[in-house]
């Protein structure tokens, strides 16, 4: 192929969704350029499938509405399964300016439109999750409709139903370059030869900057590794656990799906610094037990599942919020540094995108706050609960 009027570089959610939503709009020549030989081997395979609307930002808070509810519907719009379930998630606070601010999260939220969110007191807690160490909580907050979706399912749907309406995949296909002339796309070069198109849209994740380096654009994505342990117990955990997540430290636990023995956890490691590297690193499990031990001893006495123990990579912005729209190159447009929440927010970031490309904006949600200028303009953003 040699001509593509948009080339879609990653073939991961996000560039699946942007698919999606681009050719339920009625476009036609769409080309999602992946390097894997199958897609779903880099970030979005590798993520937990969490979904929850307890943000701190607006934007996050109301992206994530619009996501879940979509969830809610997502079987019936591509006929494949997206497997949510709002099993819940649960923030708890040990000291008293961790829960004030998780109240007046739960406030905004609520402003916001989110619904069955509440703030839960100390005394509560062990209800919630029972065998939870809460000797030093203070409170917390849980918002039922948060939960877990299937990451390799949505990809599915998307890819299904963009590939139905038209859209084109070439997988094993690594991009090299954008091209650009006077300002203005003009094609991508690539391990298999050079392809003219009219837009660009760049959603490659952690391997963003590079290429977009190649269009003398400086994306301020940084890839971070992040480690989750799968483990087994002997007995059966509680009925509908949820996602428990310490705001202090970043630890979290959830059950895995389809599974009453099996459970995920982990936590942000500080010792982490910036890198491309995906393996699994053996010293983390003994680092996330001493953690798990504490906190939660029926963890503790889990056997781990070495076999499901990964490693993937975050694309981390500075605010850790995502980058969404056009930038200084006409028709090239970027989804990327979404910081953990690109799963999550799939279904919104390709709505975005695909009204950002058609339209010239974001009609049903004002994404303006994302765009790559507010790093130039120093008006970062703040979220605190980062994990």
């Amino acid at each position: 192929m040699k001509k593509a009027e948009i080339i879609l570089i990653g073939g991961g959610i996000v560039g699946a969704s942007v698919a999606f939503h681009l050719t339920m709009r009625g476009a036609k020549d769409v080309l999602i350029l992946e390097r894997e030989s199958e897609q779903g081997k880099g970030s979005t395979g590798k993520a937990t499938g969490g979904v929850r609307a307890q943000f701190e930002t607006d934007i996050n808070i109301k992206m994530s509405l619009y996501s879940i509810d979509y969830f809610k519907q997502f079987d019936d719009l591509t006929g494949v399964e997206c497997g949510y379930e709002p099993r819940g998630y649960l923030f708890f606070a040990t000291d008293e300016a961790q829960f004030e601010y998780l109240k007046r999260n739960v406030e905004k939220q609520k402003a916001l439109g989110v619904k069955d969110i509440e703030t839960v007191d100390a005394k509560i807690i062990p209800e919630i999750v029972r065998g939870l160490n809460c000797e030093d909580i203070t409170g917390g907050s849980f918002g039922a409709n948060d939960g877990f979706i299937n990451p390799l399912g949505v990809l599915e749907g998307f890819t299904k139903k963009a590939e139905e309406a038209g859209a084109k995949i070439l997988r094993e296909t690594k991009v090299l370059a954008i091209e650009t002339k006077y300002g203005k796309v003009t094609a991508v070069e690539t391990n298999r030869g050079r392809i003219e198109c009219e837009k660009v849209v760049l959603c490659a994740g952690a391997w963003a900057r590079e290429l977009a380096q190649t269009a003398k654009i400086d994306l301020p994505i940084e890839p971070l590794k992040r480690q989750i342990v799968w483990a087994k117990s002997r007995e059966n955990f509680q009925e509908n656990l949820p996602m428990v997540i310490d705001l202090g430290s970043g630890f979290h636990f959830r059950p895995a799906k389809d599974s009453t023995k099996e459970v995920l956890f982990a936590y942000p490691d500080a010792d982490e610094s910036s890198s491309f590297d995906t393996n699994f690193d053996e010293s983390f499990i003994k680092k996330v037990y001493e953690k798990a031990k504490k906190r939660a001893p029926f963890l503790a006495e889990t056997e781990v599942v070495r076999e499901k123990c990964r490693a993937g990579l975050y694309e981390n912005t500075p605010d850790h919020h995502a980058i969404l729209g056009g930038c200084e190159i006409e028709n090239l447009y970027l989804a990327n540094g979404f910081s953990g929440h690109g799963v999550m927010h799939s279904p919104a970031t390709g709505r975005a995108l695909a009204e950002i490309m058609l339209d010239g904006k974001a009609n049903f949600l004002d994404v303006s706050c994302l765009s790559l200028d507010r790093f130039a303009k120093n008006e970062l953003l703040h979220e605190t609960a980062f994990i």
